[in-house]
């Protein structure tokens, strides 16, 4: 995960938007003796089959170290692309499930891949599934190294995973008060208020967690804390959003899943003794105009920061949004007369954007506008 782009290497992704249906000190502790398994092989060499063409679902890109790219595929396993052959890896191959959510790589050029099944770690040749600590949550192994890799597995865990180049690690949030008020409210909810939508590391090297109902957690390597406002989570029309993006700007503030407002984090030292929010001050963000002076200000499911600076935000349904600072600048992306269903968006290294979508396949930005993107197969 590199910083300036929102897991976008973690895809987020995301069942569809819920719009119809909350942290104290944390010490590291000594390493579990056991576990629970042990690295699983690989079924075999994985060679995939070669196909002409993506599935029409495609949830995330990821451009690898060899500039490779890399789709995910809704249910279909994950793509892999050289710009001339397109081959596509599913549980066949090793993988341990085809509903890809996430993906990363790390320095030595491995590439993982996540799902709600597990992480499956791809080393160029084979499959293996990264085997699971046998972790007392109790103990909670909360540690901050750079070369670790966090995953969420899914939108129903209570917390985030932290792969130590050996073994997965799972932790728990500390509970909040808003978590205790929910499950009060909300004893049979079908989902945890805690799942974890998305993962970002911050230019100081601390991890966030966008979570469904309860705002964000951040973890900097001493303390877990937690910020928590009703309208980053709840839409003006009703239902549940959820923290879906974070992403921080070039002047250091952050951004939650809408542009309503912008937040300054301050130091831990200005925290309210005995509190496990996190402190911070809030900063009126940027809206665009629809009419008579009204101010919309719409929620992201997927951000990233361009080389000048600008952020560019995907909503589910109403395209991509410019943020330049000054002004949002509006990029509809439809199918005919109908809005393009949209899951997220990705830089790579040669600056090219390129948007995901539900059953439309993928955009690029050719300078003025999104345009669908066709493999030039031979």
């Amino acid at each position: 995960m590199n910083f300036g782009t929102t897991c976008n290497h973690a895809l987020l992704l995301l069942s569809l938007p819920l719009f119809l249906l909350a942290c104290h000190e944390v010490r590291p502790n000594s390493t579990p003796e056991k576990q629970d398994s042990q690295p699983q092989p690989s079924i075999a060499i994985a060679t995939g089959d070669t196909v002409a063409t993506l599935g029409p679902g495609v949830r995330g890109v990821f451009q690898d170290s060899n500039e490779q790219y890399w789709f995910g595929g809704g249910n279909d396993g994950v793509y892999k692309y050289d710009g001339k052959s397109l081959v596509l890896f599913t549980t066949n191959d090793g993988l341990c499930s085809n509903a890809i959510i996430g993906m990363q790589e790390d320095q030595k050029g491995n590439m993982y891949f996540e799902t709600q099944e597990g992480i499956s770690k791809f080393d160029g040749q084979m499959f293996t599934t990264l085997p699971l600590i046998n972790n007392d949550p109790s103990r909670n192994e909360w540690k901050l190294t750079p070369d670790d890799l966090w995953f969420s597995m899914g939108w129903d865990k209570s917390g985030p995973y932290r792969y130590d180049g050996h073994y997965l690690h799972p932790l728990v949030f500390p509970e909040t008060r808003q978590e205790a008020e929910y499950w009060m409210f909300n004893p049979n909810a079908s989902y945890r208020p805690n799942g974890i939508y998305t993962i970002y590391k911050d230019s100081q090297g601390a991890m966030w967690f966008g979570t469904a109902s309860l705002g964000v957690y951040r973890f900097d390597g001493q303390s877990v804390r937690w910020l928590y406002e009703k309208q980053l989570t709840e839409t003006p029309a009703g239902g549940e959003f959820g923290i879906r993006s974070i992403i921080e700007d070039a002047e250091g503030y952050f951004w939650f899943c809408n542009t309503e407002y912008r937040y300054e984090i301050l130091p831990n030292s200005s925290a309210k003794k005995n509190t496990s929010q996190l402190p911070y001050t809030r900063k009126t963000g940027i809206g665009h105009p629809v009419r008579h002076n009204e101010q919309y200000f719409p929620y992201f499911m997927s951000v990233i920061a361009d080389d000048n600076g600008d952020l560019w935000m995907v909503s589910y349904d109403e395209g991509v949004w410019r943020n330049t600072g000054k002004e949002l600048i509006h990029y509809p992306i439809k199918d005919g007369d109908a809005n393009v269903l949209l899951y997220s968006i990705y830089q790579d290294k040669q600056g090219t954007l390129w948007v995901t979508s539900q059953q439309n396949g993928l955009y690029q930005y050719n300078g003025k506008t999104f345009i669908p993107f066709t493999l030039p197969l031979g």
